[in-house]
């Protein structure tokens, strides 16, 4: 497990300004309580870490505490599972909730002694008109609703049917209970939203001792108040929900009232950001599961090579803001590149092999050469390197006919190899069917040791490779992104996945060769191949003696490019119309 997340640094947005004034005025006692509450329907996702990082960041800052609560309101799509999955992810990024973990079902009773407190004073009643009925009088945007014929049941009427819904004598669908608001209103989130729904479905903590369940936006508020939370932080698309979240606590007794805020929520380029789309993905079998590491899910995210460390910079980074935006999704590389940059061991890999024979070095040789495991962390020291007669190079790293302006192996053309010699090619074994360049024959100069030699000359091209009678064969996976297009999810609107999956997205190469010391590599372990990129050891199929890397991301820095043109405020962010 990584470490824990250093303090968040003192910020200055929206929502910390609120904080500091609320805390110079005394409200809340000057208290500052946060809470990240996900439902456990899916998998945490990349939006879902800027949000865990907020609300931890800013109990961190303020000196106050953070509650973990699941939302589980909603027992059909939810699952203990993903509850598993929940925890692991927000220790992973390096936060801890301590002793305090919650959930909404933890409240069940009083949710329900609240509600019948509700319709009691007249602020609910029991609905028989069926979800398609209350949608119809629920009215439009620009045409206010019409109330139900049974909105005016007395308060004595209504908890009768009430309790009877919880003894289970209806079946599902048959009622609710609803708010009494404003029908009127122009905020369709106060045209009496429903509260309570029939749904028999067994619960991951309770069982099937309720076969009513509360609305999260009914829950939420409750929950939030029952916890002391001072601080609701959510994402923008509640801010219509406020009224009806202040709503609640208003017709409640005895209950703190909680200040809800909301904050952009993170949309990110060539990704799908909606659990139920990612969900679909998963069932669809278009990836390998929530942890397929093309996903933006939290999961996917750390199986790839992603550090806890680069998603709270890129967290950090992108800040909060009122106004929705699209982040490139170039920038979140490009924190990943500059935290493995720093970090990632070294290592030389041989995707596609080509094999080198160098004629005048002495068969049954070995020499072992120093090289350094991090260039920018010298107190990571040095490993050491085999070096024999028979050496693999990446194919591409020879050309028979090469272009201009083609450094490195060529026929007549000398290069250096990484650590150890100039070579010079003298020539050239093919297959005979296909005509395939198959070995490259070579001479080495021993004056050339370490990459220097006693003439002072120099060559433009330098080779990674490894000693084929030391070499480990692996299988490695090359991922790019999953979707070709910029915002999916518009496309999704009239398309299907295939139209939008990148069918790249995954290119799994075997018979790679890999140095030795590959061999005690850990799963999630930062490691760059040079040149090829940074990648880390599969931690579901990597395991034991079988070698499965996966590239994290390329050497390439899209990122920088569009900083260095202009290209944009930090962030990459293209505001939505």
């Amino acid at each position: 497990m990584p470490d824990a997340a250093p303090p968040a640094k003192p910020g200055t947005d929206f929502i910390r300004d609120l904080i500091r004034a609320d805390r110079a005025s005394g409200k809340h006692g000057g208290r500052v309580h946060t809470r990240f509450p996900p439902e456990p329907n899916g998998y945490l996702h990349i939006g879902h870490a800027k949000s865990i990082h907020l609300n931890f960041g800013l109990a961190r800052e303020f000196d106050g505490l953070c509650n973990l609560r699941f939302d589980d309101t909603n027992p059909a799509a939810e699952d203990v599972e993903y509850v598993d999955a929940i925890q692991a992810d927000v220790r992973w990024l390096g936060f801890d909730w301590q002793d305090r973990c919650y959930y909404a079902s933890d409240y069940f009773e009083r949710l329900y002694g609240y509600a019948e407190h509700l319709i009691e004073h007249g602020h609910a009643y029991v609905d028989d008109l069926t979800t398609e009925e209350i949608g119809k009088y629920r009215g439009t945007l620009t045409e206010p609703g019409r109330p139900s014929p049974h909105r005016d049941r007395t308060p004595a009427q209504s908890l009768e049917l009430f309790r009877a819904m919880r003894a289970g004598k209806f079946p599902d669908g048959a009622c609710v209970l609803r708010a009494k608001i404003d029908m009127a209103s122009p905020n369709m989130n106060l045209r009496d939203p429903v509260l309570y729904r029939i749904k028999r479905a067994s619960h991951h903590r309770t069982g099937d001792a309720w076969c009513i369940y509360p609305m999260y936006d009914y829950a939420h508020p409750v929950s939030d108040a029952i916890e002391g939370i001072t601080h609701s932080i959510c994402t923008l698309e509640f801010e219509d929900h406020r009224p009806f979240y202040d709503w609640v606590l208003d017709h409640l007794p005895d209950l703190p009232h909680p200040q809800q805020i909301e904050f952009a929520r993170l949309n990110l380029s060539h990704t799908l950001m909606s659990k139920r789309k990612l969900l679909e993905l998963v069932e669809q079998k278009i990836v390998s599961g929530w942890d397929d590491p093309r996903l933006p899910t939290i999961a996917g995210l750390r199986r790839r090579g992603y550090t806890p460390e680069a998603i709270r910079a890129f967290a950090e980074t992108i800040g909060v803001a009122k106004r929705d935006s699209t982040i490139s999704s170039a920038l979140l590389e490009y924190c990943l590149r500059e935290d493995l940059n720093r970090r990632a061991r070294r290592v030389m890999a041989v995707l596609r092999p080509l094999k080198v024979v160098i004629e005048n070095y002495p068969e049954g040789r070995v020499e072992w050469f120093d090289a350094e495991n991090n260039p920018e962390d010298p107190a990571a020291g040095t490993r050491k390197l085999p070096f024999s007669r028979e050496l693999w190079i990446e194919r591409d790293d020879f050309r028979e006919d090469p272009p201009k302006k083609y450094f490195r192996l060529s026929p007549g053309r000398e290069i250096r190899l990484k650590f150890a010699y100039y070579i010079t090619c003298t020539g050239v074994i093919k297959d005979p069917k296909s005509g395939e360049v198959t070995e490259v024959r070579c001479t080495y100069d021993p004056a050339s040791r370490g990459g220097t030699t006693t003439d002072g000359r120099k060559v433009l091209g330098t080779s990674h490779w490894v000693s084929a009678a030391h070499s480990l064969d692996a299988e490695v996976r090359l991922y790019d992104r999953l979707f070709l297009d910029e915002d999916p999810a518009a496309r999704l609107e009239s398309g299907t996945y295939a139209e939008v999956v990148n069918p790249a997205s995954l290119e799994a190469l075997t018979g790679c060769k890999v140095e030795p010391a590959l061999a005690e590599a850990t799963p999630e372990e930062p490691l760059q191949f040079l040149r090829q990129g940074y990648f880390c050891r599969d931690r579901v199929h990597g395991t034991g003696d079988r070698l499965v890397f996966n590239r994290a991301v390329t050497l390439r820095d899209t990122w920088a490019k569009i900083e260095k043109s202009g290209g944009g405020a930090p962030g990459g962010g293209t505001p939505r119309p």
